[in-house]
């Protein structure tokens, strides 16, 4: 059994919580906000999870989950994660996050930002180019049919091994797009970004994405993540 920790508990962070109960982990969650304002969802969550601090939550996790706004990656704390893998949900939201002229000028990305921060982790990009309820809808046993894949992005070999395992218990295939630099590919504003885990031939004439209603979801494989990848171009 491992221990996922949690540092930020929105809807991505509170979906792979979902999954990772129901695969049999154990959760630690945390948000800006304080432990007591998780009480709800870790009640949902039952005996497997367990709201704390974004301290607590390095420290306990055997694999940690980054998944809270870029311009707050600075906060996350770095002495705990020393040698850990850190799976990072981030995008680059110039809107939300303010303007980074690093990522502006494309000299790097938003999780080599974070490893940056963390230079003893295993930074492993995944998770940030699904929307949270095709993530909740997507998810199927290993073998099953209409399995979908998760792209992830890592410079660390083992690192990357672990999160690919942690997905199968999840319910989802991975693709490795390699280096954690190649996360670009699969950032906001690319063909891998979101599109391919639409039904394209649905009528989504009611999909708010600002409110979380999207239109169904289409199983996506590795296969169709690769030709999204290859579509972004060189």
């Amino acid at each position: 059994m491992t221990t996922l920790g949690l540092i930020g508990s929105g809807h991505i962070g509170s979906t792979v919580a979902r999954l990772a109960v129901a695969a049999g982990h154990d959760v630690v969650l945390s948000n800006s906000r304080g432990p007591q304002t998780l009480a709800d969802l870790v009640t949902e969550l039952g005996p497997h999870a367990r709201a704390a601090t974004a301290l607590e939550a390095a420290r306990s996790g055997d694999i940690v989950v980054v998944t809270i706004p870029l311009k707050a990656y600075q906060s996350v704390p770095v002495e705990p994660l020393a040698g850990k893998v850190v799976i990072d949900t981030n995008n680059y939201y110039p809107q939300r996050d303010g303007q980074i002229p690093a990522l502006d000028d494309g000299s790097t990305t938003s999780s080599e930002l974070l490893q940056q921060h963390l230079p003893q982790s295993h930074v492993v990009k995944a998770f940030n180019n699904i929307n949270f309820a095709h993530l909740q809808s997507l998810a199927r046993p290993s073998g099953a049919e209409g399995r979908s894949a998760l792209v992830i992005a890592g410079d660390d070999a083992a690192a990357k091994q672990t999160v690919t395992g942690l997905l199968d218990e999840l319910g989802y295939d991975t693709l490795d797009a390699g280096a954690l630099s190649e996360g670009r590919r699969f950032e906001p504003d690319t063909p891998a970004y979101g599109v391919p885990y639409f039904d394209p031939e649905a009528d989504a004439s009611q999909a708010d994405p600002t409110k979380g209603i999207m239109p169904p979801a289409s199983p996506t494989t590795a296969d169709d993540l690769r030709a999204a990848l290859v579509a972004y171009g060189s």
